[in-house]
């Protein structure tokens, strides 16, 4: 799945290159992220920026009828489907049109082609001020970074993972676990590639945390 952002007025760069498909440039504070979906498959995406409502009919207007989002809520998934009856355009299931994707918030999309790759367009202002949260629960959390910045999930992202926590992230081999461990006041992973996992702008993933608590950031595009 490919990744190109683009904040509009391009002169500063405020996410690292820790991935070669993800950059973010801005000198204020509205832009566009685009996202790929494969044919006929699944991704877990989030909205990475933020418009006057981010209901469903605002973020995604354009999609293919029978398009579906994935919501996780209260350990189960809602299911809500984009579909045209009669030349009105209905979201089904869930609170339909009305249903929220704010930043910070993973969800799985599925694209309905199957011989078709299915691009996904975000625009809005970028989320950014002091004490941005994401919550989190002790369990599974269906998560995403509430800025638009790619890179290391903890010492990029600043999410706080501890020790024995892992991250799930999801693509075209399916679902890839990594673990935290703690050795010797060490941070060693295992699983996936052995190495911090990297987060992509506008990619939800799944937390599996031993507690509750809060990923809080503080962010600025502006110099």
């Amino acid at each position: 799945m490919r990744i190109k952002v683009l904040l509009l007025a391009a002169v500063v760069c405020v996410a690292t290159a820790a991935s070669s498909l993800a950059q973010v440039y801005s000198v204020n504070a509205v832009g566009y992220v685009n996202k790929e979906v494969p044919a006929g498959g699944f991704a877990i995406l989030s909205n990475p920026l933020n418009q006057p409502t981010n209901n469903l009919a605002t973020v995604f207007p354009n999609v293919p009828d029978n398009f579906i989002v994935y919501k996780y809520v209260a350990n189960t998934f809602q299911q809500i489907t984009k579909r045209t009856i009669g030349g009105q355009v209905r979201w089904t299931g869930g609170l339909g049109a009305d249903e929220i994707v704010n930043p910070g918030m993973g969800f799985f999309v599925k694209n309905p082609s199957t011989t078709e790759t299915l691009k996904l367009t975000f625009v809005g202002e970028v989320p950014q001020g002091t004490g941005l949260t994401v919550p989190f629960a002790a369990g599974f959390n269906l998560i995403s970074s509430i800025v638009p910045q790619a890179g290391a999930v903890k010492t990029t992202l600043g999410l706080p993972v501890a020790n024995n926590e892992v991250i799930y992230k999801y693509g075209a081999a399916g679902y890839v676990q990594s673990t935290l461990r703690v050795i010797g006041g060490q941070d060693r992973w295992t699983g996936g590639d052995s190495t911090e996992p990297v987060i992509d702008v506008g990619e939800g993933f799944w937390y599996k945390a031993n507690a509750t608590g809060n990923w809080a950031r503080d962010f600025s595009v502006n110099p």
